[in-house]
Formats: C-alpha cells, sequence, structure tokens
C-alpha cells in the first residue's frame, strides 16, 4: 500500500485499503446515470495480436456503467477496420469504432485542413483528437475516460478507480490522472525514472522554484496514458501528434483549471504493459524517440510560459540533467535490490547516455525553432472556423467503410 502524503498542487488518491470491488462498482453505475461516460481506446491494429487486449475486452465486457466504448482505430487499413469491428463483436453494449482512415473521415482530416485547421499527423495524439470530437458531437457522455490498449493485467476495477474521483460530486475533479508502480520482475518506467524526474530536478536546481515544474514533478507518474476528462474542459484540449501527448494534457488541463481542479489517482498497485526498445541508434524509433517528443514540448510549454530558456542556461541544463540522471540509476538500483529485483545497471546507464543526446538534440532543434510544430487545436477553434464540423465527422463515422460520395466499393 501506499502512503497518503501529499506534496506539490496536485492531490494525489492513493490505495489505502482494499475497497470492496463490487461496492465501488455498484456506486459507479448510481453515477453513471446521472453522468455518462465514455471510455476511448486508441489503438493500432496490432494490439488486436496481442494477449493484452484480449484481457482488456474481457474485462470490459464485465462493466455495466460504461455509456459508449469508442475504439479509435488508427494507421488502419479497411481489412483492419473490418477485423476491429468482428473483435469488438462481442461487447455486450454500446459501441464505435472510429477508423481514422476511412474515406470518410479522411476527407473530414482534408476538409478541416483546407479551412486553415492543423490536423497534425496520424498517430496516438489525432486518434484521440478525433475520439473526442465524436463524443463532443455525439453530445451523450458527459465526461471521457482513456485508456491505452496494451495493459498485460487489467482488471475492470482500474477504470473505475480512474472514473470515480471525477464522477463522485463529493469530490468533483475536473481531469483525473492515473498512477501506478511500473514494475514486473524489474523496474520499468525509464522515461519518468531516467528522464523526466531527473531534468525537473535539474530545472529546479537552475531556475529555482517554477509553477510549471512544480506541477509537472507533483504528479507521480506523469507519462501515465490513461486519464479522465470532463466534457467542457475536452472542448478545449489542445493536442500534440507525437508521443508528447501525456506530458500536453497536462499543461492544457493546467492552463484552462485550477490545480484544485485535477488529481491523480492510484488505479493499481502494478501495472504492466508493453515495454518499449531504447532504439539507441534510431531517434525516430521507441524510448529514443519518445524521450525527444517528451523534451521538445516541456521546453516549449516553459518558454511559452515565460521562462527565459537561453542557449547557457540550456547548455547547463545538459550537464545539470546527467548529474541528475546519474543519481536516479542510484536510486533505482537501491529500491530494486532492497525488494530483490533484476537490474540491469548497464542497461541503466545506456538509457541515460540516450537520454541525453536526447536532450541535446532537442536543445538544439528548441534553440533553432522555439515554436515548432503547432498543435492540432482544439474543438471549440474547429467549431469556429467550421461551424458544421461535428455533423460532419458524425456523417463520416457513420459511412463506416464507405466512401466520401456515399456510393459503395
Amino acid at each position: 500500500m501506499s502512503d497518503f502524503h501529499q506534496f506539490g498542487p496536485i492531490t494525489a488518491i492513493p490505495r489505502l485499503v482494499s475497497r470492496d470491488p463490487e461496492e465501488m462498482e455498484h456506486r459507479i453505475e448510481e453515477l453513471a446515470e446521472r453522468f455518462p461516460v465514455t471510455l476511448v481506446i486508441p489503438m493500432v491494429p496490432a494490439e488486436m495480436d496481442r494477449p493484452a487486449l484480449r484481457r482488456i475486452l474481457d474485462e470490459l465486457c464485465q462493466v455495466t456503467w460504461v455509456d459508449t466504448l469508442m475504439i479509435s482505430l488508427n494507421r488502419a487499413n479497411l481489412q483492419d477496420y473490418r477485423r476491429a469491428l468482428e473483435y469488438f463483436e462481442r461487447y455486450p453494449g454500446r459501441k464505435v469504432v472510429l477508423w481514422n482512415e476511412s474515406p470518410a473521415v479522411s476527407a473530414f482530416v482534408a476538409d478541416m485542413a483546407a479551412a486553415g485547421l492543423y490536423t497534425g499527423e496520424p498517430g496516438k495524439g489525432r486518434a484521440c483528437w478525433l475520439a473526442i470530437g465524436l463524443v463532443l458531437a455525439e453530445d451523450r457522455a458527459s465526461y471521457i475516460a482513456f485508456q491505452d490498449a496494451d495493459v498485460v493485467n487489467y482488471t475492470r476495477w482500474m477504470l473505475g478507480r480512474l472514473v470515480l474521483p471525477a464522477l463522485e460530486p463529493t469530490v468533483d475533479f475536473d481531469f483525473v490522472k492515473a498512477y501506478y508502480a511500473r514494475v514486473s520482475d524489474r523496474l520499468h518506467g525509464r522515461v519518468t525514472r531516467l528522464l523526466l524526474t531527473p531534468l525537473l530536478g535539474a530545472f529546479t536546481r537552475l531556475i529555482g522554484q517554477d509553477p510549471y515544474i512544480g506541477y509537472l514533478a507533483s504528479f507521480r507518474y506523469a507519462l501515465s496514458g490513461e486519464f479522465t476528462i470532463k466534457r467542457d474542459l475536452a472542448e478545449k484540449m489542445r493536442l500534440p501528434c507525437d508521443w508528447g501527448l501525456e506530458i500536453v494534457t497536462l499543461f492544457e488541463a493546467l492552463r484552462h483549471r485550477a490545480p484544485g481542479r485535477l488529481c491523480q489517482v492510484e488505479i493499481a498497485e502494478r501495472y504492466d504493459h508493453k515495454h518499449q526498445e531504447l532504439s539507441g541508434q534510431d531517434p525516430s524509433q521507441g524510448l529514443n524517440r519518445m524521450a525527444r517528443d517528451v523534451i521538445k514540448h516541456l521546453l516549449r510549454t516553459l518558454a511559452a510560459a515565460g521562462v527565459n530558456l537561453s542557449p547557457g542556461l540550456l547548455m547547463s541544463l545538459l550537464a545539470a540533467y546527467q548529474r541528475h540522471a546519474e543519481d536516479g540509476v542510484t536510486d533505482s538500483y537501491a529500491v530494486a535490490v532492497v525488494n530483490h529485483l533484476k537490474y540491469d545497471r548497464h542497461g541503466e546507464e545506456q538509457s541515460v547516455h540516450v537520454f541525453t543526446e536526447a536532450l541535446r538534440a532537442s536543445i538544439d532543434e528548441f534553440l533553432a525553432d522555439p515554436l515548432g510544430p503547432p498543435l492540432v487545436p482544439n474543438w471549440t477553434r474547429v467549431w469556429a472556423g467550421v461551424p458544421d464540423a461535428s455533423a460532419r465527422l458524425l456523417a463520416a463515422v457513420n459511412r463506416g467503410e464507405e466512401p466520401p460520395n456515399g456510393s459503395r466499393r
């Protein structure tokens, strides 16, 4: 069990007791009648070949309080889409498969771009953006929960804990971020342990107490992919199309809500999902790419908040980060030894080296272009540019595999 110590501006809700799961689910059923929930799972077709998604679906088939299960399927062809329809057919509740690359949805995205709205590149960010737009267009849900598709040890109680702090009117949070321990027979979560946490520590040493840094540092697992959001906040969310999605949603939540409206909740004592390769030689893949995307958005957000990120400061940041990251390796080693976990110290040191080079490259990129590519606009902005965007998106999704003109293949 974790402790209930609070630090930073964001409330942390740990698992202190083994609450009766049936009682918790009964409470959520009562609340979901008043505040319907749509669950969004962004995914690629390859997830249907892995056992994790099968277990997730097994568990979700037992959940009675979700209004809509929305699968945002991206990087998929027609065969993948038809397979997804068949794969999720056994889910007993209302379900929608949003095929991001369908002819009609692709035409919708092209129309938005033609109207001057940046729609980004295909990927998880756009999948989440389209899903938010569809949830808003359907006008059924009060809250949207997001769940990754690769959780190996998933149970439906995890979903219950993720949504309860938002639905429960006596606490009533607008944004709920999940946290958990990334551990199996060894420690995982390298980007959090060996990149983000040391980087925030290095920033604090160099610039002192900054509200954005303190805000991020208060999250116990800032890069988790699971969160619940109130629909009126979702309308205002801008999103990236790269692997900075998790950190950007935190910044966007703070931009539109006071810290007291945001919280984090421990949804499991242990959470195990797909582990990315380090890809030390390929900055376009794996944790190497994730590190660069996270750093890029952190630097640009701090600059937008008024932090003077001079070249000299950033060079000092590089050296300070490396020292903090090396200390992070020592800390992780101690945790692993005392808990009798496997620990590849050489591999961890290699990760720090890759992350240091990712920081160096990201600093160079930031100094060359402090703005970088824009975020995908929020749906309030979309409606201002294309007032009938919701109706268009609904029509595009309802066409399924039909081309935009409605004629059959």
